[in-house]
């Protein structure tokens, strides 16, 4: 009898044994299994980080100008530009119309630079009158062209709402409509893509 339960024992150990390799190989798979949705969670907050970083870099290096019109007093007025970006600008050419005229009504040179986080100020004297007349009441726009990073851009029409009468500016106030991103001129004034993707691809080509 005793030899008979050695015999039932030693079975049972040996099916023990038998069994230790499978556990061994469950407790691996999901031992493997936790661990690769581990990484892909790592991998997702990296891509999100990624993401944000290069929504970052975007957003302080692309050159993105806010055109203003202020009434000084009621026969002058005068243009600010301010920098939004950390990356400096060439002012080139600002341009004032009426929204109803295709073509600009006023076009005047510079070649002023301006630093990124700063303003720059112009007076427009008699200027504005050349665009709105010495009686108007309506929308103008303005927009300034400056090179940026060795390329030209444009910004958007930023729009003012003006009433003028017998030469006397009686209101110059913004329209609050979003404006698009600054766009990259080519060499012949044709509006290409928009700065921040140059800055990426450039920075890219760079590293």
């Amino acid at each position: 009898m005793h030899l008979q339960w050695l015999s039932q024992h030693n079975i049972s150990f040996t099916l023990v044994l038998e069994y230790i390799p499978l556990v061994a190989t469950v407790a691996t798979t999901i031992l493997s299994l936790v661990l690769a949705r581990a990484t892909l969670r790592y991998a997702e907050a990296s891509d999100k980080s990624l993401a944000l970083a290069r929504e970052e870099f975007e957003r302080q290096w692309s050159p993105e100008l806010h055109i203003k019109l202020d009434k000084t007093s009621s026969r002058q007025s005068r243009i600010v530009v301010t920098n939004l970006a950390k990356i400096s600008v060439l002012l080139q050419m600002v341009q004032l119309r009426r929204l109803a005229m295709g073509v600009p009504s006023l076009r005047t040179i510079l070649n002023e630079p301006l630093v990124g986080g700063t303003t720059w100020t112009h007076e427009l004297d008699r200027h504005l009158f050349t665009c709105t007349g010495d009686d108007y009441q309506g929308q103008i726009a303005a927009s300034m062209t400056f090179y940026a990073s060795g390329r030209l851009f444009r910004t958007d029409w930023f729009r003012f709402q003006i009433q003028v009468s017998h030469g006397e500016i009686l209101r110059l106030e913004p329209v609050n409509i979003a404006a698009r991103r600054v766009r990259m001129l080519d060499g012949a004034g044709q509006e290409t893509e928009e700065l921040a993707q140059d800055v990426v691809k450039a920075s890219a080509a760079h590293a």
